[in-house]
């Protein structure tokens, strides 16, 4: 167990490292996991994800909703920040559970919400879990937020995709949604990591997720995360959540649907996330792969 009482001896058999939304280690999105960080102050939980430097590091106490089985509070930090929600560590934290329990359901208490995660072994061999997003919510954003961001980025309004109007989306954490009709212009991401990292900080943005739509129910995706004190996240199942409640709620897509969200391609780590809308449900699920990095 890690305590401040050894604030310099991290075991390192305590921090797990895993990679989520991928089946190779060397693509997705890597995650620190601490499977239990009972009596871890917040001050060192932060040092530890510093440390480890990855975007986001879960920590779970055992015992959470009713104190059942399975269940877990959960806090997650970035290398600078703590965060509200993080689904690729919530997808890696499931499966490391899995890894040493078996698959199954396991519910998380985190500080956005209850989220049940649900963990099934696929006929390769390979462990898959699937998050259910908190109650979701959009929100209007205002053009001079919108112009303001977009020179952050060195984009132009006029590369917008008008079908997919910019958006705040909610589903545990915040992301402004920004469509372009062209994937080059996607892939050629560049911007000022200061200038945003403190436009996010003030209108409590946790990434920005910017997106092209490739078909209907398909799209590739990048997440700057300068608040977090990262350039880029890989793969981002909190954006991911609230991008597919955006989808809805503008009525881009029709539920029941799944969508295929390609994220990391640009960054040399390809991962794959699965959201799925259900008619009558309106929380969204996130599902992908998690491996270890060895």
């Amino acid at each position: 167990m890690i305590t401040d009482e050894v604030p310099e001896a991290v075991p390192e058999s305590d921090v797990l490292r895993y990679t989520a939304f991928a089946t190779d280690p060397g693509g997705g999105n890597p995650a620190g996991v601490v499977l239990d960080a009972t009596g871890l102050s917040a001050k060192r939980m932060l040092a530890v994800a510093a440390g480890l430097g990855y975007s986001e590091t879960a920590f779970l106490v055992p015992g959470g909703p009713g104190e059942a089985a399975g269940s877990y509070t959960v806090r997650y930090f970035s290398p600078l920040a703590e965060v509200p929600f993080c689904g690729h560590a919530t997808v890696a934290s499931a499966v490391a559970l899995a890894d040493r329990v078996g698959p199954g359901r396991f519910v998380f208490a985190t500080r956005a919400g209850e989220v049940p995660v649900e963990v099934d072994k696929g006929a390769d061999g390979v462990l898959r879990a699937t998050l259910t997003s908190v109650e979701p919510h959009v929100e209007e954003v205002g053009d001079v937020d919108v112009t303001e961001a977009l020179g952050l980025l060195g984009w132009s309004a006029g590369e917008l995709d008008a079908a997919l109007p910019p958006r705040i989306a909610y589903a545990g954490a915040r992301h402004l949604v920004l469509a372009v009709a062209d994937r080059d212009r996607l892939a050629r991401l560049d911007y000022d990591f200061d200038g945003l990292a403190a436009y996010m900080t003030a209108r409590e943005l946790v990434t920005l997720q910017l997106v092209w739509r490739a078909a209907e129910h398909v799209f590739h995706v990048r997440n700057p995360f300068p608040v977090g004190g990262v350039v880029e996240d890989p793969a981002t199942g909190a954006a991911a959540a609230a991008f597919g409640a955006y989808l809805r709620e503008q009525g881009a897509v029709t539920a029941p649907a799944t969508l295929t969200l390609h994220q990391g391609e640009d960054l040399g780590r390809p991962g794959v996330l699965t959201v799925e809308l259900r008619e009558g449900d309106r929380r969204v699920r996130v599902s992908g792969a998690a491996v270890p990095i060895e």
